[in-house]
Parts: C-alpha cells; structure tokens; sequence
C-alpha cells in the first residue's frame, strides 16, 4: 500500500521536481522551466493517469485562460501603471515626499522599506517592491546588502496580497474557496509575523537590540496601523485590496508619528543619515496630488467597485462570459469578468493619471510597449505553471501528493504546510505560482484528515512569506538595484535565519491555531 503510494507521488511530483532542478540546478530562466514542468505534466496525465489526451489539451487552454484572465491582465496594469510614474517623473516626487520626514536610518527604512513597500507588493508586486525601496535606501546611504535583506524581510508577509491580491484570489481559484473568508483567515495568520517584521528591519540596519531603544512606540505605529486595516480590509472589502489599504494607512500614522518624534528628539549620530532637503521645497501640494493620482485612482476605483458598494459591484461584476473550456470529467465553466476585474480599473487609473501628469498617446504607447517586454518572460512562466497546474489537478495528480503527505504526517500534516507554501515560492519566486502548484494540494490534505480546507489553503500563503525571503529571484532582483554583483550567496545565507524561524512560527500557528479557524468561521 505505502509503496504504490510512494510511488505515485514521486510521478505526480515529476513535474515539480523538474521545477526544482531546473531552477536551482541547471539555473535555467523560470519562463524555460516552466514550459518544460507543463509538458512534463501533459505527458505523465496521458500515458500514466490515463487522461484522454483532449481532456489533457483542454486542461491546458484553461490553465492559459486563467494566465491571462485576470493574472496576466493584473500584472501588465500595475507594472504599466508604475512604469508611467518613472517615465512622467512623478515617482522622483513621491520619493522625495517620503524621505523628507526624517534623517533617522531606523525611521527611513520603516517609512521606505516597510510602508512604501507594502504599498508597492500591494500595487505592482512581482520584485517592484523589493527593487525600488532597496535601491532608495541604497540611494540615501544605506549598505547594499543591509537595505536588501531588509527589504526581503519587509516584502515576505504582503506576498499573498501583492498586484491586487492576485495570489489569493488565483488560490481561491484554483481551490473554489471563497476569496473573502479566505484572505481574513490569512491575515489572522500572518498577523504576529507582520507585527514583528518592522522590529526586525529596525534591528537590522542600526546593530542589534540597541537600535530599539526609544524606538518602541514608534515601530508599534507602523505595525499595529499595517496588521489591524489589513484584516478589517479582508474581512469586510475582500483579497483586492488588504495590502494597500494596511500600507496607505502605516504611511500615513508612521509619517505622522515620525514627524511628531522628530521635533522632540535629536537624531543620534549613529543613526543619521545626510540627506539633502534643497528640492524639498520645489514639490506643492498640486504637483504632490498629481504624482499619487494613479495610485489614488485605483484606491478608489477598486473600492468603489467592491462588494462593499453593491450598487455598483453588482451590475459590473454582471457583465461576464462563462465558456467550457476543460473537455473532461468533472468540467465546470470557466468565467471571464469583463469589466469589474482589478487588471481593467488599474489600466484605467493609469490612463487617467498619466493623462493629468501630461502624457501624449505615443508615451502611453511606448511605456506598454517597454513594460510588455519588461514582463514577457513573466508571463510565459504564468501560462506554463498555470496550465501545468491545471494538468496536474484534473489528471488526479494533486490528490496523490495529497495522500503521500496524508499518509506520512497524519494529522501532524499542518505542521508541514506552511513549509510546502515556502518551497513553491523558493523555487519559483511567485506567490501566485505556489499558490496554484500546492494550493489543491492543501486543499486534498485538509479533506483526507478532516481539518478546516480554509485554515489549511491560508497556510500554503502563510508559507510563501519566507519562500520570497529566500527566493533566489528577489535576492537578484534586490542585488540589480544596488548593483551589487556576486553577493547573492551572503544575501542568501543571511536571509536565510530570518525565513528558517518564519517557517518555524508559521508550523506552530498553523498547527496550534487550527481551534481558531473553527471559531472564526
């Protein structure tokens, strides 16, 4: 019994195995990878689960459907809409806003690495929000290699909620669970995690528990006005919009309390940064408003069209097209929602932001040009691990790395699901693509031994949080921004503490917590 299970989970796991080895091994580019996991995956469904082979090929066109409608419409708004900021100069605006509060490091690296960035993993994700706070703080005098790592502890907990949400609403997805009720069970759980992660960046960049002192109010400020916005945003609005609204609402307590503790303390010469201030006075509250309409726009916009405001979220989220693609047993409908879809709004605030920074229609045209290019390899990899993943779950693949873990860990399993969460995101430097390689697997494991599938399918998200830390993809990316060349395995060994204990706690909530998620729901 136990070896015909083994055996049929080594297969199943062929395809993430490839992933692994492919990445890690022969260092070959994600978008290579997972081209080659997908068509491993179509050949085992056919030949050794015995899919029909146009079920298999169905599989597949829904695997590219779901890529493109709405992750890859997502991702080309956000960085689109980022990039704009850049071309139109507005960014340079809003970096010199944020970095006109303080001259304090432990004060700098909470209000660019951990609110600004939050908003970034929020907004675009996909390595932004590593690559521009990382290279700001490097800007401003920070070690490479210390405004990396802190960046990397800052970007791990808003994963699941980077570019709109995608992860969680791809997991939901992938797993029929209700986004909502999914996302609130998924800040319960990363809660302490994003509670603490601040006082670990302070520690980081000022040496040590000595860098806390008089500190301690202040990092409570940006953590409690980061964690509470982020589960009232999940519980009440949905997977859209926690992150943003948790980092826009740490932004403005953090300023706020900075610019109140810096008039009644001197800045330590341990921690003072110099920072020029002769263009601070260039920037009015226009031109201010201005450089963040695109990002108010898409606040708004996303809020306004929410499940919060049913007038409006109704008739749009009406406009859809469902469309059996998927051929085989147990098919379903797949829907296209046309216009109530975050990828739409976001393109939208784009517009009409840029249009109030001045922009001509050849600029708009060219930045979706640069970011189309930017993003292809991107997309590629999320068509090949979608369609891969839908490969491996209607194959009945996903339920036999199920029983494996089932039959090994029993009821013990939860301890090791934040840590399969890690390994998707680790190999591929997604969120999104963890979510959809192990989220049914979650799912299967939580049925088999009778646990909550909500509190088990949050753990997988739980879990990418220290897969990002360690990712090999976000420590290249962070070391491109600061042009640091040949220290990835430092960075790696020295992240490397922080995602091991994450991974620790995150067993013990999971584990331990699992009567909460019986109470919350």
């Amino acid at each position: 019994m136990f070896d015909s299970v083994f055996i049929m989970f080594l297969l199943a796991l062929l395809p993430i195995i490839w992933l692994i080895v492919a990445l890690c091994g022969f260092k070959l580019q994600a978008h290579i990878a997972s081209v080659g996991a997908c068509v491993i995956a179509f050949i085992e469904a056919i030949f050794i689960w015995d899919m029909p082979v146009y079920a298999a090929g169905s599989a597949a066109l829904e695997g590219f459907a779901m890529a493109l409608w709405p992750i890859v419409l997502v991702i080309i708004a956000a960085v689109f809409t980022y990039n704009l900021t850049v071309y139109t100069g507005a960014m340079d605006i809003i970096k010199r806003m944020i970095t006109s509060i303080s001259c304090d490091k432990r004060i700098l690296v909470i209000l660019i690495g951990w609110c600004f960035g939050g908003f970034l993993e929020g907004m675009a994700g996909f390595g932004v929000a590593i690559a521009i706070p990382a290279s700001m703080l490097y800007a401003l005098g920070f070690s490479p290699i210390e405004a990396i790592l802190a960046c990397l502890i800052a970007n791990g907990c808003p994963t699941m909620f980077g570019s709109i949400g995608i992860p969680t609403t791809t997991l939901a997805g992938v797993t029929a669970l209700d986004s909502t009720t999914l996302a609130f069970v998924q800040t319960i759980q990363t809660a302490p995690l994003l509670f603490i992660s601040p006082f670990l960046m302070v520690m980081l960049v000022s040496g040590g528990k000595k860098g806390l002192k008089g500190m301690l109010p202040f990092i409570c400020v940006a953590s409690l006005s980061f964690v509470i916005p982020e589960i009232l945003a999940a519980k009440f609005i949905g997977a859209d919009l926690p992150v943003i609204i948790a980092s826009v609402c740490s932004l403005a307590c953090t300023f706020a309390y900075a610019a109140y503790y810096g008039k009644h303390h001197e800045v330590s010469e341990e921690y003072r940064m110099e920072i020029s201030n002769e263009s601070q006075a260039k920037i009015t509250a226009e031109k201010a408003l201005i450089a963040w309409s695109p990002f108010i726009l898409i606040f708004v916009l996303l809020l306004l069209t929410s499940k919060l405001v049913p007038p409006i979220n109704e008739p749009l989220s009406a406009i859809k097209t469902s469309v059996m693609i998927y051929q085989g047993e147990n098919a379903s409908p797949y829907t296209f929602t046309w216009l109530n879809t975050p990828g739409v709004l976001i393109l939208l605030s784009g517009f009409i932001g840029g249009l109030l920074q001045k922009c001509k229609a050849s600029d708009f045209v060219k930045v979706m040009k640069d970011t189309i290019k930017q993003m292809a390899k991107t997309i590629c990899t999320m068509l090949g691990v979608l369609a891969c993943a839908k490969i491996m779950g209607y194959a009945g693949m996903i339920s036999d790395i199920a029983a494996f873990f089932v039959v090994v860990l029993g009821s013990f399993y939860p301890l090791a699901a934040p840590l399969i969460g890690a390994l998707g995101t680790f190999v591929t430097g997604s969120g999104t693509s963890s979510e959809v390689l192990f989220g049914n697997v979650q799912f299967e494991a939580a049925r088999a031994i009778g646990a909550n599938d909500i509190w088990l399918v949050a753990a997988n998200s739980l879990g990418t949080s220290a897969g990002k830390m360690l990712s090999p993809q976000s420590i290249a990316i962070g070391c491109a921004a600061c042009s640091l060349s040949g220290k990835d395995g430092e960075i790696l060994s020295r992240i490397a503490k922080y995602a091991f204990a994450y991974v620790i706690v995150m067993a013990i909530i999971v584990y331990f917590g699992a009567d909460i998620a019986h109470f919350l729901l």
